[in-house]
């Protein structure tokens, strides 16, 4: 009767710990998914900055070869 108790005992601590590890792999999945999106933003805003500056400069190298 004892090696059964001591073998369900044994199971649920694997179980629990297996819990435990779960639910932290999550909250880090979770933060990784909010840096990525600030990432996208960021990179979005970098695109839209960078096209606003390189279109005066693609206005003049045009002005430039029609003349």
């Amino acid at each position: 009767m004892l090696w059964p108790m001591i073998a369900i005992a044994l199971g649920f601590a694997g179980i629990a710990v297996l819990g435990v590890l779960a639910v932290r792999v999550f909250a880090e999945v979770r933060r990784l998914a909010r840096q990525v999106g600030a990432s996208s933003e960021r990179i979005q805003r970098a695109s839209a900055d960078l096209e606003r500056a390189a279109l005066p400069l693609a206005s003049a190298a045009r002005r430039q070869e029609t003349e």
